[in-house]
């Protein structure tokens, strides 16, 4: 049961993981379309989501090392976080494609 629990955990902590990797190599390609297209805000917007981006990987380290008791709580939160991390990316994306 506990070896489940475990396995489980540790697929959800991939999952997380992979979708953070994902948002931020969409992230890394928009700054460059920005940089080439001189877009000076959305230059600026993304050097904020990628400061944001290191508090999802601090987040992720949490949910790695919490306990069976703040385990659910901090993938929640954790979850939101990515969520809403993406949907900045998106809107940074439609601007940049814009140019």
């Amino acid at each position: 049961m506990i070896i489940e629990a475990s396995a489980t955990k540790h697929a959800i902590h991939d999952k997380l993981d992979a979708e953070i990797k994902t948002v931020e190599a969409k992230l890394q390609t928009l700054k460059a379309r920005a940089e080439a297209a001189k877009a000076d805000a959305e230059i600026k917007a993304i050097g904020d989501l990628l400061t944001r981006k290191e508090e999802l990987h601090r987040k992720l380290q949490e949910l790695k090392k919490s306990g069976a008791d703040h385990w659910e709580k901090a993938k929640a939160d954790l979850v939101v976080r990515i969520s809403d991390f993406e949907k900045l990316v998106k809107g940074i994306e439609a601007k940049v494609k814009a140019h």
